[in-house]
Order: structure tokens, then sequence, then C-alpha cells
């Protein structure tokens, strides 16, 4: 460093190029990572930058980009109260900052005026990519997004649209695994908790458990399949009322981990969390530690985060390759609530 830190006050590129004894043109070449500067020089340059806490205005530096990059992501999830969305976001966040992008993030709480205003907020900003979630099969403002030439990779939910990339769970088949495990157990009665099914993610899962009930030969009751369970609240109010039926399930496919949680208060106020079984789509925090614990299928947030960035990233970097669907795997977990066999029979 070679010359003394300035007076308080906001810094400028001249403050800083000052502090690290090199040029304006040399400090910002290194802010927007641009060649022919040498890495002591460069370290120097960001060594000065923290220590003035200069904020770099990534907006206007994009305008003397020769590619106009902002080097911003936009990321929408479906709710920041789900641990599911929290580790993707973590993962994208992640996956930029090494990159040495910065990442907008928001949450629509499956709200499609939500989503629609975040995406264009996003637009607004000059963001040189996005990852979304989306809670309709066809988003209005797609149009927008492509005249604009932006790239979108789509997460967990994908809309109908072929030409776009997207990262979600196997959905369907890892509802049936889930359900087919509840069956091999000795269950022929089972309850499907699910959201609402114009989410894509909620009519695959109910797919999936028809796929398994189909497979098994045994008939569809409509009596016990409850959908449209926005929160947890409605979801142990819904399988309160079904545990009082007469005729009442011996185990439930809970498609979604916020419903798993509703289920498991109905059982426990119900006094049936040893009597009947439980499956849930998605792991939960703590899902080991409760007795018994609770059965899941788990779906890999951090790979479905992980390859998004890395579409977008190579999608900035000029990947001009056909979209591509990618489905990640999901893991059935048998911790305990999906073992109990229905009352009267012994485990096969």
């Amino acid at each position: 460093m070679s010359a003394p830190i300035p007076p308080r006050g906001r810094a400028t590129m001249k403050d800083v190029a000052a502090l690290a004894g090199a040029g304006v043109k040399t400090v910002s070449r290194v802010i927007n990572n641009e060649p022919n500067v040498t890495p002591a020089m460069a370290e120097r340059v960001w060594d000065a930058v923290r220590e003035l806490d200069y904020q770099v205005d990534l907006q206007a530096g994009s305008l003397r980009r020769a590619d106009g990059r902002t080097r911003t992501l936009g990321l929408l999830v479906g709710s920041v109260d789900n641990p599911f969305a929290g580790v993707i976001h973590r993962t994208v966040e992640d996956a930029a900052a090494e990159r040495g992008v910065a990442v907008f993030a928001a949450s629509m709480d499956d709200d499609a005026r939500r989503e629609s205003d975040a995406v264009r907020t996003f637009l607004q900003r000059r963001v040189d990519g996005l990852i979304l979630t989306t809670a309709v099969s066809h988003p209005e403002y797609l149009g927008l997004i492509r005249d604009r030439g932006v790239p979108v990779v789509y997460v967990d939910r994908e809309p109908e649209e072929s030409d776009l990339d997207t990262v979600a769970s196997a959905n369907r088949e890892g509802a049936e695994i889930g359900t087919a495990h509840l069956i091999a157990h000795g269950h022929r009665r089972i309850a499907l908790l699910a959201d609402r099914l114009e989410l894509v993610t909620a009519s695959q899962r109910r797919d999936g458990y028809l796929d398994a009930l189909a497979a098994a030969g045994i008939p569809v009751a409509e009596d016990i399949i409850v959908t449209e369970l926005a929160d947890a609240e409605a979801a142990a109010t819904a399988l309160a009322v079904l545990l009082a039926q007469p005729d009442p399930p011996t185990a439930v496919f809970s498609a979604q981990n916020i419903i798993t949680i509703g289920a498991l208060h109905a059982l426990r106020g119900a006094g049936l969390s040893q009597s009947v079984a439980l499956v849930g789509f998605d792991d939960l925090p703590l899902a080991d530690l409760v007795e018994p614990g609770v059965t899941v299928v788990a779906q890999d947030p951090n790979r479905i985060g992980m390859l998004a960035a890395e579409r977008i990233f190579a999608r900035l970097e000029g990947d001009d390759s056909a979209p591509n669907r990618m489905r990640v795997p999901t893991t059935l977990i048998p911790r305990g609530t999906g073992e109990i066999a229905p009352r009267g029979r012994s485990l096969p």
C-alpha cells in the first residue's frame, strides 16, 4: 500500500487506486475481472477495496464492460420457510461466490403474481441469469425473458415448455417408491396428503402414489386422498378427520415436507404415532431424533442447486446446446414410521 487511508466518507475508485498504488484503469480491470493484470496487483487492489469498504457499483460497471455483464444472478425459491429451498439457496450462492457473482434472492410463497413481480424485478436489475422455481405450468413472463436473451434454469418445479433447462427431483418415481414401501409392509388403506395439484411437484407425486397402488392391484380409495393442502396446519386438520373415520387409513404417504410436519402433529394428537405408518416425501430436520424416526423419500437439494448453478454458468459462458431436463434421484430412508405394520399384523 502506498497511500494513507482517505478521510471518512464514501470511498471512490480513485481512493482505491491511490491506496493500492495503481492506476484507476488497473483498478477497473481488476474489479471487472478483465485480463492483463498480475495476480500480485489484483491482490493489492482487492486488499484496498476491503480496507476502504469500497462499494463496487456492478450496475454501472456493466455499462462499461464490453459484454454488458452485471455479475449478478436472480434466484427465486418457493418459500424461505422450507428447508429444501434454503439448501438450494445456499448451494447456488456458494457456487456464485466462487465466481465473484452476487445473487439476488426472493421467494414467492407459491403465488403466481409474486413470482411474476420477482422475475420482472430481477430483469430490471439486469441480472445475467435466472434460476427460478415456478408456481404455474406456463409462466406468463417467459416471453419477456426470451426477448431479453437472459438464460434461465428452472429448479424443483418445471414449466411445460420443452425449450428450458430444468433440474428437478424424480418426483413420480420417488413417490411410487415411498408408497410401495408402505404396501410392502402390509398396508392397503394408505392415505395421500398432497399440496395443490396445479403445482407440478404435487401432481407428479400424486401420480407416483397411484402408480404404486396400481402395480399392487389396490383399488384407489378417494375418501382418503386429500390435496390442496397449503401448510402444516391444514395437513394436520385433514389427517385428524381421516383418522376419525369408521375405516381410517393404516398408513399415510405425505407428499411434501411441510405437510409431513402436520401429519406428525395429527398422529401424535390422536395417540397413533406408534400404530399408523407414515412415509414423507423430502427429509425433515431432526427426523432421525423423534420416536419413532420418520421414514422419508429424501431429495438432494444440494445436488439440485449445484447442477442448476453449473448449467446457468455454462450458458453464460456460451454453451448453446439443446435444453436439458435433469432428474435428480431420490433416496428412501427407513427410520421407523414407514415400517409400522397394520394393526394385528406382524412385519413381513
